[in-house]
């Protein structure tokens, strides 16, 4: 049997080689790309918590002495709004008029309490002083009303003295009928201007609570 041969082109054969090593070629991987290495100091990991922790107690501890600061000055100022109000309370009560009947000096028993109170506080500030000035409503003559004054001064006196407050811490002067506190013709006046009057003239600066 004769077998007849084809000759086959040199850049035929070229050709064909190429597209079997390009189909047999193994496909190419791209890589996923990485970011930078980060290294972790241990050490300046502790230090950044000790900073942290460090000013987060600073904080803590400056909260705390605002609040005590604010809690002290809130006492200071409770302390000086008590003192201003017992100031004013003790002053109030020195400085509080007693009331007598017509033609009368006698002390009232409503006013005793009054006038007992005086002699506490002025026990418990032996530097006060006092001036009763005593005074007539409009009726009786100038001459009778400048003694029934006198008389009723006198009486507001006698009463602290009663209360152990010593004579030369009290003076007494007599008005008569000259500054009434109520200028009307009625009675309801007249009550308001039978009266004595207490003035503070020394000692009056600081005055403490009796006790």
């Amino acid at each position: 049997m004769i077998r007849i041969t084809r000759a086959v082109p040199l850049a035929a054969l070229a050709t064909a080689v190429l597209l079997s090593a390009a189909c047999k070629k193994t496909p190419t991987t791209v890589p996923t790309p990485v970011g930078p290495v980060v290294i972790v100091n241990q050490d300046s990991v502790d230090r950044a918590r000790r900073e942290s922790d460090a000013r987060a107690e600073a904080a803590r501890m400056q909260a705390e002495r605002d609040r005590v600061a604010r809690m002290r000055a809130d006492s200071i100022a409770n302390v000086e709004r008590m003192m201003r109000d017992n100031m004013a309370s003790l002053t109030n009560s020195l400085l509080a008029h007693v009331h007598y009947n017509y033609d009368q000096s006698d002390i009232l028993d409503q006013d005793k309490t009054q006038l007992d109170r005086k002699a506490q506080i002025m026990a418990a500030n032996t530097s006060v002083r006092l001036r009763i000035a005593g005074h007539a409503d409009e009726r009786g003559s100038d001459e009778y009303n400048m003694a029934l004054s006198q008389r009723r001064a006198a009486s507001a006196k006698r009463y602290l003295e009663s209360r152990g407050v010593s004579s030369d811490r009290i003076e007494i002067i007599s008005l008569g009928e000259e500054r009434p506190i109520c200028e009307g013709h009625e009675e309801s006046c007249w009550a308001q201007n039978r009266r004595a009057e207490f003035e503070i003239i020394s000692g009056g600066g600081m005055l403490m609570m009796p006790r």
